[in-house]
């Protein structure tokens, strides 16, 4: 474990060890770090796959997808919670000299939940629409890269994050099955009160 620790450490201070070599680059990087841009707009993409669409069929799929993602940012944060109690890593910045473009956090560095939540919302559009869902995937991990080079995460938490994030969808996406035809029958709900 301490051999994984090491190499974690050493992956990550030779990405932050890039902060400060371009001004631009570090520039875009505290715009994409930032607790808004990213979680905005992905917000936007679920808000985008709930109402658009006019064929029948797909805009069902992707409600489902984004209903699956949604509840699944909720499942990661618990799932991400129940780990902090059980398990605290300090900060990069606590224990090591970094290059600091972010405000410094003071909750757990494992798993990094922001990413968890990205990866859910990213997991569940990524089941009911694979080209918009790769697009998110994507951002979530240039959105964990940037919380690395930043100095906030390990390149660790950020995997952590994304696998409980995957999880998350993949547990919530099991339930959904068992307990069907309640999912179906939200849905019905929605589109009756004109909210889908």
């Amino acid at each position: 474990m301490e051999t994984v620790s090491q190499i974690d450490t050493e992956i990550f201070l030779w990405i932050n060890d890039w902060v400060g070599t371009s001004l631009i680059f570090d520039r875009v990087i505290q715009w994409i770090v930032s607790d808004y841009l990213i979680p905005i707009i992905f917000s936007v993409v679920l808000l985008g796959l709930w109402f658009g669409w006019a064929d029948q069929a797909m805009r069902e799929r992707h409600q489902r997808g984004v209903m699956l993602g949604g509840a699944s940012v909720g499942m990661a944060n618990i799932m991400v919670k129940i780990s902090n109690v059980f398990y605290f890593r300090h900060r990069p910045f606590d224990s090591i000299d970094v290059n600091l473009l972010f405000y410094p956090p003071t909750d757990s560095s494992f798993p990094a939940n922001p990413i968890a939540i990205t990866v859910a919302m990213a997991t569940g559009v990524w089941m009911a629409n694979r080209r918009i869902g790769t697009l998110m995937y994507i951002g979530s991990f240039v959105y964990g890269f940037s919380r690395v080079y930043s100095g906030v995460f390990y390149p660790l938490d950020v995997v952590g994050g994304a696998l409980i994030g995957i999880s998350a969808v993949c547990l919530l996406y099991i339930v959904f099955k068992r307990i069907e035809p309640v999912p179906t029958l939200c849905l019905r709900l929605v589109r009756f009160l004109c909210f889908a």
